[in-house]
């Protein structure tokens, strides 16, 4: 039987993740849940969605409902997973999984007490493409690891300040909503936790608008990453080890449909492109996440991935305000 979803809101990012539900061969989209019932019309409508329900609280309270997806602004995402795990629904829950740890500390404890499924929505993790990274890692193809350096950015000609990404106390900036990838990805690819970090960042109305971030891991490795709303959209990451080194120059997101790679190349310069079918990324998440459900994997090293990354997110905002390296406290990552 497939899972039954419904879409908390009518986020623009819905209507991407939307399709992606309607595609798995695992779930179907069956209702969406608007605070304006004309919004809520008009994106059923769009999308041939049989339920409308004119709150949150009548969909996760709907017995025609498995599962929701939870596209709102950061700081609504504590409360609403916490809600949809007490009326017994999983959760696919927008990055940042919340604005700090001890939220997302407390929609985990919620999640695991109902005996629900949480994931956050970082739909690259669950490529093809992504796989045969880690794998080509984990089987030292590129030799001992030392360097990862990422950077996740786009250009804003203005500072839109009715956006919440301009919002701190609404989950805003470009940490939470762009370095949460790079974060993420120097995370798993490692398997560890940072030693310390520090972190330095422009300002606007207390907002990150840029950060750039290094990060110091054991045995000498290291990590670097940029993140930033004034620089043209870039979206790549290079992984260097002792043999070889690994690039992608769109890792959240291939920038072209036909197909998805990325590059090896030794010291000698001998290059190998590797190849993929494009599958939509959307659609690979919400697979891995009824996966997930069928399974009844409420501990999943996704689960502990999310919450790695948002500790490492809140020591990078601490460093970038003071100005200091700050230490992690936590050396071991341990999740695969």
């Amino acid at each position: 039987m497939s899972i039954r979803f419904a879409i908390l809101g009518t986020a623009n990012i819905a209507r991407k993740v939307g399709p992606g539900i309607q595609n798995s061969d695992h779930a179907e989209l069956s209702g969406i849940a608007s605070r304006s019932r004309p919004a809520a019309k008009e994106f059923a409508q769009a999308l041939n969605i049989p339920l409308v329900f004119d709150s949150y609280e009548q969909a996760i309270s709907s017995p025609e409902i498995d599962a929701v997806y939870i596209p709102l602004p950061p700081a609504l995402h504590a409360e609403w997973t916490i809600r949809a795990a007490e009326a017994g629904k999983h959760v696919l829950c927008e990055k940042p999984l919340a604005r700090n740890s001890d939220e997302v500390a407390r929609m985990i404890a919620a999640c695991q007490k109902n005996n629900v499924v949480l994931l956050d929505g970082v739909m690259w993790y669950h490529t093809e493409r992504a796989a045969r990274i880690r794998n080509l890692i984990s089987n030292g193809h590129l030799g001992s690891l030392r360097q990862i350096s990422s950077a996740f950015t786009f250009h804003w000609d203005s500072m839109p300040m009715e956006n919440i990404r301009m919002h701190r106390g609404m989950g805003g900036g470009s940490l939470l909503d762009l370095g949460w990838y790079c974060v993420g990805a120097i995370l798993s690819l490692f398997n560890e936790m940072p030693e310390r970090v520090f972190a330095t960042a422009q300002w606007h109305n207390h907002v990150d608008t840029r950060m750039n971030a290094i990060l110091w891991f054991s045995q000498g490795r290291m990590a670097s990453f940029e993140c930033g709303f004034d620089t043209v959209r870039r979206r790549w990451i290079e992984v260097a080890g002792t043999e070889r080194t690994l690039y992608c120059p769109d890792f959240t997101r291939p920038w072209s449909t036909e197909t998805a790679a990325f590059t090896t190349l030794d010291g000698e310069g001998r290059q190998a492109v590797h190849s993929f079918r494009y599958v939509p990324q959307e659609t690979c998440m919400v697979d891995a996440f009824c996966q997930l459900i069928r399974s009844h994997n409420i501990r999943h090293s996704w689960l502990e991935l999310s919450r790695k990354t948002q500790q490492v997110c809140d020591v990078l905002d601490h460093s970038a305000r003071t100005e200091q390296v700050v230490s992690v406290g936590e050396s071991e990552c341990g999740m695969w």
